[in-house]
């Protein structure tokens, strides 16, 4: 999932963007309000986390203004102002949901996952399959041939993206940008690593292997059988 946070306490966005991307989530962050506008102008998310009280523009303004651009991105309010009448004005200019300061991050983080599933069309595939390679997009399970696959947060992503593209060559430009969100090459050895952890718990033990690697051009996922 791709999560804007408009938020301009720093300390609390770093502590938040670090949880997110431990959750398997990728996080862009913006400390004030203008900036955080043309960015959800922009760029597309699956969700937004928008403090109401910013510097340079409020959060209520910046939804109220998306919302009459047509963007209907889903957007969780954090506010420290907890009253009934807060919250109902945070409804009211375009919010989806509200959660008042403090908060605990694994009720934040149910609410945004609940947000980016009603988003999401009803036809919209929530299960992909390789072979007998199975993942659950909403579980976020994973099983070959009936065993259960433990995979940590990136790694899921990884495998996620691969067999969206199943069949299909993955070049390392297009893993940096959809799996670690590096608009550059960081020149370190991060995807054969991760690649080399995967291509273990999915493929030890099995006679066919599913991941492969093009030599020259990238990674791809496919059922050779």
């Amino acid at each position: 999932m791709k999560v804007l946070l408009i938020e301009d306490d720093r300390e609390a966005a770093r502590y938040l963007v670090q949880a997110l991307d431990e959750a398997g989530h990728v996080t862009h962050h913006a400390a004030d309000g203008e900036t955080g506008y043309v960015m959800a102008s922009d760029m597309s998310y699956d969700v937004m986390i928008v403090d109401r009280m910013l510097p340079r523009r409020d959060g209520l303004s910046i939804i109220a203004a998306l919302r009459a651009e047509g963007n209907g991105t889903p957007v969780l309010i954090l506010s420290a102002l907890g009253e009934v009448d807060d919250r109902v004005t945070g409804l009211r200019a375009g919010g989806d949901d509200y959660l008042v300061k403090p908060y605990a991050f694994s009720e934040l983080l149910a609410r945004i996952e609940v947000l980016a599933r009603r988003a999401t069309p009803a036809e919209a595939t929530t299960s992909l399959s390789v072979g007998g390679l199975l993942l659950d997009r909403l579980s976020r399970k994973v099983e070959r041939d009936g065993e259960p696959i433990v995979l940590q947060p990136r790694e899921f992503r990884l495998l996620e993206y691969l067999m969206k593209n199943a069949g299909k060559v993955v070049t390392r430009t297009m893993l940096l940008e959809n799996v670690w969100d590096y608009h550059f090459d960081p020149q370190t050895n991060v995807i054969d690593v991760h690649m080399s952890r995967l291509r273990a718990k999915i493929d030890k033990g099995h006679a066919a292997p599913l991941l492969h690697t093009i030599r020259g051009a990238g990674y791809m996922i496919r059922d050779d059988a």
